[in-house]
């Protein structure tokens, strides 16, 4: 998996700020527990007003995160998780990375931080 090649900063931005809020997060792990969610049980599982979670639905489904598809007389909504992935790529570079104190470009003297 390295779909962080082909993604801007952008893109990768655009997608954290996607997912950054605690409802939206609490959206996401509804979604992954379930291969679809109507918007209604989305509601009274997140315990906020219906234009609320609306609202991050709204954001989620413009960053791609969350699809929502119409069967009358409601929308019924799942996670794009490929959408994920390239973010899923960065945080697992982050966690395998391993930075040691001789390779930090800047030390602490006396509560000042100085450039090797």
């Amino acid at each position: 998996m390295n779909n962080l090649n082909s993604v801007t900063n952008e893109q990768l931005a655009a997608i954290a700020k996607a997912i950054a809020h605690p409802a939206r997060i609490q959206i996401i792990r509804l979604l992954l527990s379930k291969s679809s969610c109507i918007g209604g049980e989305i509601t009274s599982e997140v315990g906020l007003a219906q234009s609320t979670v609306s609202e991050h639905l709204r954001i989620l489904k413009a960053a791609e995160i969350v699809t929502g598809e119409i069967e009358h007389p409601r929308v019924c909504y799942s996670l794009n998780r490929e959408k994920l992935l390239p973010l899923l790529d960065l945080l697992q570079q982050i966690a395998s990375s391993q930075v040691t104190n001789d390779d930090v470009c800047c030390v602490s003297a006396s509560d000042t931080l100085m450039c090797k």
